[in-house]
């Protein structure tokens, strides 16, 4: 096999390096390129170091590389980090690893090797889920508008309802905010505690002194099934609904066992 062919004299660098990597350009220094003198990259921009064939500088600058240009901004942030650092869920493992082979990166395929072994290894799935929801009746006074010059004196029940919720599953906890339609910062407290405040609107009550009263409702579902939260048996059914999807099993029901849905308290585990 014959070596791969080389030019004739050496490039030179100078100042920020621009990679065009799959059609993806890169800047950076020549010193992260080189971080391992070993890898590929190593040697292609080692000064006084013949340039590969496979490394063709453009104009402008530029070196053209023909790989996986959305791969290789994970291979950079290694070079600069020393560290992986992948974002959440990220599921092109096996493509990151022959790009790291084909840049003969070892401290990186030896970091990913890492993560595919603890990947392996069967994460705790035991979790503990908690809701209670109470609510609170009290009598709204307002004036209702009856003709021109006709105002009557009127008063409505308004229930206010307060859920709390905990879970040692982020996960699971995640979905709950989003099946509530609640963004993180939002009526949420943080860790694995999430507290809900709503009050559906009576129909006898306008919208106006509704809102007035600082009053909101709560909704639940995704677009097309948008639906509302008007008591405790709706609230509910949605928990048992997401804890449900998320392997949780019953454990106890608060106060009477056997009426779920008219329950003020639910616990589930998941061993």
């Amino acid at each position: 096999i014959s070596p791969p062919p080389v030019s004739s004299s050496p490039p030179s660098f100078g100042g920020p390096v621009t990679l065009n990597v799959g059609g993806t350009l890169y800047s950076t220094t020549l010193e992260t390129l080189t971080r391992f003198p070993d890898s590929m990259l190593g040697a292609m921009f080692r000064d006084g170091t013949p340039m590969p064939a496979n490394l063709n500088h453009q104009e402008g600058g530029q070196y053209f590389i023909d790989r996986d240009g959305k791969a290789f901004r994970h291979i950079l942030n290694f070079l600069r980090l020393g560290r992986l650092d992948l974002p959440r869920g990220y599921g092109e493992t096996a493509l990151l690893k022959a790009e790291a082979d084909f840049y003969q990166i070892r401290p990186l395929l030896d970091a990913l090797r890492e993560l595919e072994a603890s990947r392996a290894t069967p994460a705790s799935t035991a979790a503990l889920l908690h809701a209670d929801v109470d609510v609170s009746p009290r009598l709204v006074h307002f004036s209702a508008r009856r003709g021109p010059h006709h105002y009557e004196l009127s008063s409505v029940q308004v229930d206010t309802f307060r859920a709390n919720l905990f879970c040692t599953d982020p996960e699971c906890l995640g979905a709950m905010r989003a099946r509530f339609g609640v963004a993180n910062g939002d009526r949420v407290e943080g860790g694995p505690h999430f507290r809900l405040e709503w009050a559906p609107r009576p129909a006898e009550l306008p919208e106006t002194e509704y809102g007035r009263l600082g009053l909101q409702p709560l909704w639940t579902g995704g677009p097309g099934e948008r639906r509302e939260v008007v008591g405790t048996p709706s609230f509910l059914e949605e928990v048992l609904r997401v804890a449900l999807e998320h392997g949780f099993r019953l454990d106890s029901v608060f106060p009477d066992p056997e009426d779920l849905l008219n329950s003020r308290s639910l616990r589930f585990v998941r061993h």
